[in-house]
């Protein structure tokens, strides 16, 4: 007699024998040999956060006050539904967007848990609005751009964007590749401090994408992460908001962690901007039922702390004053390098906390095994990861490979 429970056994253990073995994550292994290596003057620039000059990511200062504001008076830990904090959201697309642009009725936004949630969000409204669109994705770009996009059932393209030989954006490269996109394609843009390369897209640039969009008909989904570390609030969203002035549809992926350190809390936002006003309720019953199918309600936290600082004066400027501080932090070890090797001067133009070494992979070992340097295996650094006190000690380990 067969044992039906052995054969029910057998069966689910089988239906998971279709899953194909994953890579690691060459990150998260990166932090672990760090970690193991006991050299005291060893370096790591591999961990995108940023850090002050003892290596430390402090909280920030508005970060605490509000923490211990919500400590008294929040009254309650209740669900807030999907859309999250509607405060949160409005005050902080006063931030990304400019108070006149975020009031537009033709654009809607909810809470998301980070920036990573936001692109996915974003991601599965363009597959049920736009089926069978392609999204374009320059080369080099953070590694988690085109699986988030892959997985929501969208197909990726990569088209051409920064020589690393040159330390230069091929912006004819990327316009000849985008020639193949169809209208209603997606493109991915960076708002600011591109991630990996720290290169910065020109106002002559910027406008001849924003041409090739609008001409096209291609979407811009803009990814939001690091504004008011490369030149000022203002500066670093000047291109996102032009954006969004000049082309009917556009999509806007924001994340709080590096901005406000809220690294662990999860914090961010999708604003969508659609044609015409009538279309923004539609938008925003499918981000919500989305939303709700996927997270269900965004973690609260992080989205009240950036609420109670952006409401208070006093914590806002705060907050602001030391988000200056971490931005001049990050732009004066910038000139440093750039000052130590003219094969590094490119670095000092460049903008945020990354920037992409012109070393093959076998330099980036060397480094590794022989002087402590740590860094991605493509050559990205995490600029903030130096300090005065090892920067002569990264520049003599680099510099024979440059």
């Amino acid at each position: 007699m067969t044992d039906l429970a052995s054969v029910d056994r057998r069966a689910a253990l089988d239906g998971f024998g279709a899953l194909a073995p994953q890579a690691p994550d060459a990150l998260l292994g990166l932090i672990a040999l760090y970690r193991d290596d006991s050299r005291a003057e060893k370096i790591d620039l591999g961990v995108g956060v940023f850090r002050d000059d003892a290596g430390l990511t402090p909280v920030m200062r508005a970060v605490k006050a509000a923490e211990a504001i919500l400590l008294r008076e929040q009254e309650s830990k209740s669900y807030l539904g999907p859309e999250g904090d509607i405060g949160y959201a409005e005050l902080l697309a006063d931030v990304a967007l400019g108070r006149e642009l975020a009031r537009s009725p033709r654009i809607v936004g909810v809470q998301t848990p980070g920036g990573t949630g936001a692109l996915r969000l974003g991601a599965e409204l363009l597959r049920r609005a736009l089926p069978g669109a392609s999204i374009w994705i320059g080369s080099p770009t953070w590694p988690n751009h085109a699986p988030i996009f892959q997985e929501a059932g969208l197909q990726a393209r990569a088209h051409r964007f920064y020589d690393v030989a040159s330390a230069q954006i091929d912006l004819a490269a990327m316009l000849e590749d985008l020639e193949a996109a169809a209208e209603g394609d997606v493109l991915l843009l960076h708002g600011c401090c591109h991630n990996p390369t720290g290169a910065s897209l020109s106002t002559e640039q910027w406008q001849s994408i924003t041409d090739v969009c609008a001409v096209k008909g291609i979407i811009p989904f803009i990814d939001l992460a690091y504004q008011g570390l490369g030149d000022g609030l203002d500066e670093d969203a000047w291109a996102s908001r032009a954006l969004f002035e000049a082309l009917p549809n556009a999509l806007l992926a924001y994340s709080c962690d590096k901005n406000f350190g809220l690294y662990r809390e999860r914090v961010g936002a999708l604003w969508v901007q659609s044609a015409c006003a009538e279309q923004s309720e539609p938008v925003r019953g499918n981000m919500l039922a989305l939303a709700r199918s996927i997270w269900s309600m965004p973690p609260d936290h992080g989205a009240a702390i950036v609420r109670t600082i952006l409401e208070r004066d006093d914590l806002r400027n705060d907050w602001m004053a030391e988000l200056a501080e971490m931005r001049n932090r990050i732009n004066m070890l910038r000139q440093m390098v750039a000052q130590s090797h003219p094969g590094l001067a490119f670095i000092g133009a460049q903008r945020g906390m990354f920037a992409m070494l012109p070393i093959d992979k076998n330099a980036v070992t060397s480094l590794r095994a022989e002087q402590g340097i740590y860094m991605a295996g493509n050559g990205r650094i995490n600029i903030a990861g130096l300090s005065k006190q090892n920067m002569s000690n990264f520049v003599a380990g680099l510099a024979p490979h440059l």
